[in-house]
């Protein structure tokens, strides 16, 4: 596993769910901003995706061990 990985297994899953709305809240952010042309760094998208896809799959390994 990676650092991040590790860091975000280490969490309780209600402390990822809220990381994960923020991260959520942020891309939706990111979106209105780009299509605006308000935004020039067009890879902070691709690590906000990235991020939300490393916290769904941590939650999904926590709550198949349960």
């Amino acid at each position: 596993m990676t650092k991040q990985m590790n860091e975000l297994a280490e969490k309780e899953p209600k402390k990822l769910r809220a990381l994960l709305a923020d991260k959520m809240t942020a891309l939706q952010e990111f979106r209105f901003n780009i299509s605006g042309s308000k935004l020039k760094d067009v890879r902070l998208g691709r690590t906000l995706r990235r991020e939300i896809a490393r916290i769904h799959t941590v939650l999904q390994s926590k709550i198949s061990k349960l």
